[in-house]
């Protein structure tokens, strides 16, 4: 494919991506076919001659459209949302033209400080304490996800506090510590946080336990946190990291932030060895810190030592673009840098530049920053609030048509970050049968496509999440998505599932 050949695709794929965005809210929402459906339709191996653009380009419709979700449709309202827009795709554009792995200054400088700038503009933007900026001892650093940062801070909060705790010892009194403390090491995380704490834990190779929630919002008090460490400390255990939340999965719910950095100052003095590295996971609801009447939450944040938010999740850029912020950089280039002689250079020996593959588990990466420029300049400030309020806004109308209906749908968690929860009411109220009839709605209403819906279990209780924030929301949707709960709830209010069809 030359220039001008590309040029002809090109224009052909961009009509195709924007009439495929025109037109998202009529396809099916999640994808029915069959586990191995594109191996039936593929053939075995690659063609001996080059194709035309024109042929590949028809199996996008014909064979890759029946496997997709649609994340970007108005009708997906599960999980939480993949943002998408214009600006972020032609980051992405551009990107991939320029592509380079891009491990250390020198291979573009421009990767190296865009993404420096840009993530400043954001911390700025959030309200982050000014710990997190690169003009301190901080900074912040686009990583693949936030369960990539976790495991990422996780290693260095690892490796700091062996180095902290053992920096007395030498020799294989040293090695002899270590191995002894890696084996007492534990993670903490709220019971309803991420699972992504857990999977960095077995990662690192260290333990994990988790810290019961309390309240109706079902988040993390200090309370809550100082018996788990008391319980830690009674079996010989040594917590070093700690995930904090704004925003669980299940219920959005935010971690009494300022009660567990009290504990913390007292069960584990901050700047001393042994201090447990607090780490504020916002992968979604991060993003409503770009408007004033959320910035208060960032308060204790100053106590932390780094927070993660997904720009890709709810601030319209294409995924991949996870944020991550260190309240001392040092601490990540400590437990992350090593230097082959096939990387050295004078920039880098200088100590002028950054190079982020000391930030990172990978060595190369992409020129994500492109893109969070591109929306940042292209929404600005006031489209970026206007875009989190409509989905708030959204959120709230939903809650108070479930309220309409207390005879069909009881609220477990009022709307939060945009994000309801709530559950069935049968006629016969026992936990067992709210349980079977929330799950039947849950399961017939995604079999039949119309919008795409996720559950959870909180507290043994089964229950539906619904949350409408990606670009293509609208107040028609969040209505008729509850028309059709309704609808369901009432079929099924008098019987159960059988063969797919109520009784």
């Amino acid at each position: 494919m030359d220039s001008k050949q590309f040029r002809e695709a090109a224009a052909s794929a961009i009509d195709e991506i924007a009439n495929y965005y025109d037109t998202i809210g009529e396809r099916r929402v999640v994808s029915n076919v069959e586990p191995g459906y594109l191996k039936k339709l593929l053939p075995d191996g690659p063609p001996q001659e080059g194709e035309a653009w024109a042929d590949i380009q028809k199996d996008i419709e014909t064979k890759i459209m029946p496997g997709l979700t649609h994340w970007q449709s108005p009708n997906f309202m599960a999980f939480f949302p993949a943002s998408s827009s214009f600006p972020g795709m032609l980051g992405e554009l551009y990107s991939a033209a320029f592509t380079a792995p891009a491990f250390n200054w020198i291979c573009s400088p421009a990767i190296t400080e865009l993404e420096t700038i840009v993530l400043d503009w954001l911390a700025r933007l959030l309200n982050l304490p000014s710990c997190y900026l690169s003009t301190s001892h901080g900074g912040g650093v686009i990583q693949g996800s936030a369960s990539e940062a976790i495991v990422t801070v996780m290693v260095a909060a690892r490796d700091k506090y062996l180095r902290e705790t053992t920096s007395h010892l030498s020799g294989l009194e040293l090695e002899d510590a270590i191995a002894h403390k890696r084996s007492k090491m534990v993670a903490l995380g709220c019971e309803t946080a991420h699972s992504s704490t857990q999977k960095a834990a077995q990662i690192a190779g260290v333990r994990f336990r988790a810290v019961p929630a309390s309240g109706k919002g079902f988040s993390m008090t200090g309370e809550g946190l100082e018996m788990v460490l008391q319980e830690c400390k009674a079996q010989g255990l040594e917590p070093f990291y700690i995930t904090t939340t704004l925003g669980t999965t299940a219920t959005c719910a935010v971690d009494d932030f300022i009660s567990i950095a009290s504990v913390l100052s007292k069960q584990a003095p901050p700047d001393l060895p042994g201090e447990i590295w607090v780490h504020v996971d916002a992968a979604y609801a991060g993003a409503a810190l770009v408007c004033p009447e959320y910035q208060h939450l960032t308060a204790s944040f100053e106590h932390f030592h780094s927070f993660d938010m997904n720009m890709h999740k709810w601030l319209l850029t294409n995924f991949d673009a996870s944020c991550l912020y260190v309240k001392k950089r040092k601490d990540l280039i400590d437990a992350l840098s090593i230097m082959p002689s096939y990387l050295r250079n004078e920039f880098s020996e200088s100590g002028l530049v950054t190079d982020y593959r000391d930030w990172q588990i990978p060595l190369g990466r992409r020129f994500r920053s492109l893109k969070i420029w591109f929306v940042l300049r292209t929404y600005g400030v006031k489209g970026l609030q206007a875009h989190i309020r409509h989905h708030i806004r959204l959120g709230e109308l939903l809650g108070s048509l479930l309220a309409t209906r207390k005879d069909i749908f009881e609220v477990i968690t009022p709307p939060s970050f945009a994000l309801t929860v709530f559950h069935m009411v049968p006629r016969d109220a026992s936990l067992e049968n709210y349980n079977r009839l929330t799950k039947e709605v849950y399961e017939l209403v995604n079999r039949r496509g119309e919008i795409y819906i996720t559950s959870t279990v909180i507290g043994g209780v089964y229950a539906i999440r619904v949350v409408s924030a990606n670009p293509k929301a609208e107040e028609r949707y969040i209505r008729k998505a509850f028309d059709i709960l309704t609808q369901t709830a009432e079929e099924l209010g008098h019987g159960v599932i059988e063969n797919g069809k109520a009784v």
